[in-house]
């Protein structure tokens, strides 16, 4: 069997070459080159996609599989696991016609099985790289307290734990269940309604992140407020998730220990105007102070949207992220939040156009380092992910060709 060769402008997560050429031999790239410079032998396959901007696959860092209709944290833990892992099938074909050829899930109860499909090849969607359960402290973050505690216990995504050693315990659950990575809650959120605060001690923090680095594992931590950012940096975790309250302090640690920055600004610009005055207040902050004190400080920012499904803001539009990035940091930078800087923070060999690295590929109508909103989904032409062809002429493929 041939190789797949593809033509046209490329954008490699670096730079344009305007006439270039990829080779994908099995799943990897083989070469990339200006034109007329890969050799096509009889057996190859060959696309010529001008006027096209071919790309890496997109990577959205942060999202959640819940299979829900609604914000409510109630639907989250109650959906019916089977209703659950259809619609999250369903969301996972909308990622990858939509350019996604890699996610990260940061605590659901479906993910883990939508990965594990990936990796069996059961499976054609965006790779997924899932934290399986969350861990967070009893009565934390996301713990639906009106549920008696052993109700909650066995119907949340997290795991609770409530000291050093429980929170290695959980790390091991987390393992034992075929975690990609390992999210930690050290803050509230607005999930429940209540005011900010941290959650979980240093102490806890760090045994979390020395447990998963044992095991090889990254940790991303859901961060909002100064002191828990404050306690992740000190902790030792490889991303902060959200951070809102970003001081210039805090970000010159975070740049000094070279953790990843994932603002998630497209689940707050879906629901700006909803919730309390101190949500609108942080919020609203969010977009002004942290972003201009993370542009400022050159922290490595990656895209990711904190997207969970439902209906009123469905998996697909995960493209946004870089269009609100894009506001701050520019076009290109921002694409590269959503490409090689996202590669980088989730530790996987794909997010550029490059010889030897995995043949996740996009082209689309249109050159979104002029306007990215060309990202929208029905812009997006081809998609190939581990050197399998996805969609072509604008038509999902299901089985891969």
């Amino acid at each position: 069997m041939g190789s797949i060769i593809l033509k046209g402008k490329l954008f490699t997560g670096y730079d344009i070459v305007e006439n270039g050429e990829i080779k994908i031999t099995g799943s990897m790239i083989e070469k990339v080159g200006e034109k007329g410079s890969i050799e096509i032998k009889k057996d190859d396959k060959v696309f010529d996609f001008s006027g096209l901007t071919i790309m890496p696959g997109l990577i959205d860092a942060h999202l959640h599989f819940f299979g829900g209709t609604s914000h409510d944290l109630m639907d989250w833990v109650t959906v019916n696991p089977q209703t659950a892992m259809l619609r999250s099938t369903l969301d996972a074909f909308r990622l990858l016609s939509s350019g996604f050829t890699t996610v990260r899930s940061l605590g659901d109860k479906t993910s883990i099985a939508l990965s594990r499909a990936f990796k069996n090849g059961e499976l054609l969607g965006p790779r997924v790289f899932s934290a399986s359960y969350s861990i967070a402290q009893t009565g934390g973050d996301d713990d639906p307290r009106i549920l008696p505690i052993d109700i909650a216990n066995r119907l949340s995504y997290s795991y609770y734990c409530d000291s050093p050693w429980e929170c290695r315990k959980a790390v091991r659950l987390c393992i034992r269940d075929g975690a990609d990575v390992i999210k930690v809650y050290a803050s509230g959120s607005f999930a429940g309604g209540g005011k900010i605060k941290r959650e979980l001690t240093v102490e806890e923090l760090s045994a979390i992140v020395d447990e998963s680095h044992e095991a090889g594992l990254k940790v991303a931590a859901h961060a909002y407020g100064e002191e828990a950012i404050s306690n992740v940096i000190k902790a030792g975790v490889d991303s902060i998730e959200h951070g809102l309250g970003l001081t210039e302090k805090l970000a010159e640690e975070i740049k000094e220990k070279n953790m990843c920055y994932v603002p998630t600004l497209t689940a707050y610009a879906l629901s700006k105007n909803k919730g309390s005055e101190e949500r609108k207040k942080l919020i609203e902050r969010h977009f002004n102070e942290d972003m201009e004190i993370a542009k400022e400080k050159k922290l490595n920012i990656v895209a990711g949207t904190d997207l969970v499904g439902i209906s009123e803001e469905p998996h697909g539009l995960n493209y946004l992220e870089i269009v609100h990035l894009s506001k701050y940091i520019g076009n290109l930078d921002a694409l590269k939040a959503a490409t090689v800087n996202a590669a980088t923070c989730l530790g996987i060999n794909a997010g550029v156009l490059k010889e030897n690295y995995i043949a996740d590929i996009i082209a689309i109508k249109g050159n979104p380092l002029n306007d990215v909103n060309e990202l929208e989904p029905n812009h997006v032409d081809f998609v190939m992910i581990n050197g399998k062809i996805a969609k072509l002429n604008g038509i999902l493929m299901p089985f891969g060709v």
